[in-house]
């Protein structure tokens, strides 16, 4: 992510390509990787919509594999593994456009003030159970601070509505690098629920 526009380009493109290889051939030739390196990061999105409408959205927050990794396992997952949609076809690909977060490193929320509306994304977690709503919820679905927090707890981490508020909860917060097809990349441009944990393939979207 160099600001030369390089970089922010390629990933869809990249995105892309991981799950056409997989529709048209399954053993064909590799995928050329965006060019540029990202050092840190602290997750990955992939978020497809069609016509406008949402279409899968799935991500992880494993730092330990490469982002190149990362990015791929998104891709695959939001295209062929989110349980809110069938697989995407090839044919339906065309009609598909495809967003790629990348989030930085997340960090405690300390007082309801810290949080910005369509700059922050917020991370739940309350003993093994956890959450994730991207900056885009909040702005997408005009959710104020409080909505946005409960129903992280709610839909996305299956904990009280209200369980932000407790001590033994923890809510970080994280901004991300947006780039999409249209070729521009954006700060925490303001994706919407299901119950698990983010990191193992989980949707960042809430169910329409």
């Amino acid at each position: 992510m160099d600001g030369t526009g390089n970089v922010e380009a390629t990933w869809p493109a990249f995105a892309r390509g991981i799950m056409e290889q997989i529709l048209r051939e399954p053993a064909g030739t590799p995928v050329v990787p965006p060019a540029g390196e990202v050092t840190s990061y602290g997750g990955v999105f992939v978020t497809l919509r069609k016509f406008g409408r949402l279409r899968g959205c799935m991500g992880t927050l494993d730092t330990t594999r490469p982002l190149l990794d990362a990015v791929r396992h998104a891709a695959l997952s939001a295209a062929f593994h989110d349980p809110r949609f069938p697989p995407v076809g090839l044919d339906e690909l065309r009609d598909v456009t495809l967003e790629v977060s990348i989030l930085s490193e997340a960090w405690p929320m300390r007082t309801l003030d810290d949080l910005e509306l369509g700059r922050h994304g917020i991370v739940v977690r309350c003993g093994l159970r956890q959450g994730l709503f991207l900056p885009q919820v909040a702005t997408e679905h005009r959710l104020d601070k409080e909505t946005f927090l409960s129903r992280c707890c709610s839909e996305k981490a299956g904990l009280p509505a209200q369980a932000w508020r407790d001590a033994d909860t923890q809510v970080l917060l994280f901004t991300t690098q947006v780039y999409s097809e249209a070729g521009t990349a954006t700060d925490s441009h303001p994706c919407p629920p299901s119950n698990k944990t983010p990191g193992r393939g989980d949707s960042a979207e809430p169910q329409a």
